[in-house]
């Protein structure tokens, strides 16, 4: 049974500067994981973006918003071999959200030179 749907938008220039500006504002968002999938990329920040987008779209999806016990750096957005973006969870977040008995975590992410977008959904 869906018991949440998150989306997200961001625009990639926006995540761009904060990443260009703020020191720490990388590691502070996303893994190592992420980071080390992301940086190589032509295009990282479309990609970066779309991770982000997700991260916000499941924090919406779960319906409670950002919770105490979790870090967006433990929220990660990977790819399986096939490709297919999944999420995970590291760290104190693992546990924090292991309490929440989520059955089935479905993402879905695009990006576009400007935009990136993120649709979550969660089944109990």
């Amino acid at each position: 049974m869906v018991s949440g749907v998150g989306i997200d938008m961001i625009e990639v220039p926006r995540l761009k500067e904060s990443m260009k500006k703020e020191s720490g504002f990388r590691e502070l968002v996303f893994s190592q994981s992420e980071i080390a999938y992301c940086q190589p990329k032509t295009n990282r920040f479309e990609h970066y973006a779309a991770r982000y987008a997700a991260k916000e779209a499941f924090f919406k999806a779960i319906g409670t918003g950002w919770l105490d016990g979790t870090a967006f750096n433990e929220v990660q957005i990977l790819n399986a071999p096939n490709g297919k973006p999944e999420i995970s969870f590291i760290g104190l977040t693992a546990e924090t959200i292991k309490k929440l008995k989520l059955k089935n975590i479905q993402v879905s992410l695009t990006h576009l030179k400007e935009l990136a977008s993120a649709v979550v959904v969660i089944e109990k």
